[in-house]
C-alpha cells in the first residue's frame, strides 16, 4: 500500500522535526529577533548558527549598516592604504572593483576570533556582541556572520535587487518614474572614481561606496545612458592623462607622452 503525502505535510513534519533539535541546540540566551525570524521561515534552519544565517541573510540592508558601523569601531589600520595586488599579491584585491578589507591582508589580519571583514571580535554563532558573557571571543570563528552577508551584497548587489527597489519605492532614482522589470542596480558614484577620486578616505568611509548609500536602482534605459556618460567621461580623462605640461626656455609647452 502507497501512503502519498502532500507539500504541506511533508513541510509541517520537516519544520517539526527542525524545530525540536533547534530548541534542543538553543542556549539560554539567544537573540529575540533571530528566533521569531527563525520560527516564522517556511522552513526553519535546524541549528542557532543556521538561524543566524538566515537572519542576517533576510535582513541585508541591516547587515550593511551593521558591518560598516563595526569596521567604523575598528577603524583604519596603522599603516594601511588603499592598494591594489597584481593577481591577489599581498592579499590585496586585483581589482578597485572589490570592496578594500585591510583585516584579509595577511600583514593586517587580527587572526582568529576577529572579524576578517570589520576587525572585531566574533562571539557564538558568529554574533557580534558578547551577549553570553564569556569575555572571550570565539577563537574558531573568523567572521560576523553579518559581515558575511554584507560582504556578498557589497561583491554582488545585483543579486538584492528586489530588496533596493523595495527600499526606495519602486521608484527609478535617474527619472523617478516607477521602476520596470527590467531595472539594474547601479553605484551612483561609479567604482572607477572612487578609486580615483577617494582612494585615501579613511576606510570605514570608503565602505559606504560599496553599501547602500551608494546604490540605486535605475530603469535600463536610463542606466545605458549613465554608463554611456561614464565610458565618455573616462575616455577623456585617459587621453588628457596622455598630456603632460614641460617647462624649458622657451617656456611652457604640452608633450604628448609615448
Amino acid at each position: 500500500m502507497t501512503v502519498s503525502i502532500t507539500t504541506s505535510s511533508w513541510r509541517d513534519l520537516k519544520n517539526a522535526k527542525a524545530q525540536a533539535r533547534l530548541e534542543r541546540a538553543l542556549p539560554a540566551i539567544f537573540p529575540a529577533p533571530v528566533l521569531h525570524h527563525a520560527l516564522t521561515r517556511p522552513l526553519i534552519p535546524p541549528t542557532p548558527r543556521l538561524a543566524v544565517e538566515s537572519y542576517w541573510r533576510n535582513h541585508i540592508l541591516r547587515a550593511d549598516r551593521l558591518a560598516r558601523a563595526l569596521a567604523a569601531r575598528s577603524g583604519t589600520p596603522e599603516g594601511w592604504t588603499w592598494q591594489l595586488g597584481e593577481g591577489g599579491a599581498g592579499g590585496r584585491p586585483a581589482s578597485f572593483r572589490v570592496p578594500p578589507a585591510p583585516f584579509r591582508e595577511p600583514a593586517f589580519a587580527r587572526g582568529r576570533g576577529a572579524c576578517c571583514i570589520c576587525g572585531q571580535p566574533v562571539y557564538r554563532f558568529g554574533w557580534h556582541r558578547d551577549l553570553w558573557g564569556q569575555g572571550v571571543p570565539n577563537g574558531k570563528a573568523g567572521w560576523h556572520a553579518a559581515c558575511v552577508a554584507a560582504w556578498k551584497f557589497w561583491s554582488a548587489p545585483h543579486e538584492q535587487v528586489k530588496v533596493l527597489k523595495r527600499h526606495q519605492g519602486h521608484r527609478c532614482k535617474a527619472s523617478g518614474k516607477r521602476l520596470l522589470r527590467t531595472a539594474e542596480v547601479d553605484h551612483a558614484l561609479p567604482l572607477y572614481r572612487v578609486w580615483r577620486e577617494h582612494r585615501d578616505a579613511p576606510w570605514p568611509e570608503l565602505l559606504g561606496y560599496w553599501g547602500a548609500p551608494n546604490l540605486q536602482v535605475v530603469n535600463r534605459t536610463a542606466h545605458v545612458l549613465k554608463c554611456r556618460d561614464e565610458a565618455a567621461e573616462r575616455s577623456q580623462t585617459l587621453r588628457l592623462s596622455r598630456y603632460r605640461v614641460v617647462e624649458d626656455e622657451s617656456g611652457f609647452s604640452v608633450v604628448e607622452e609615448e
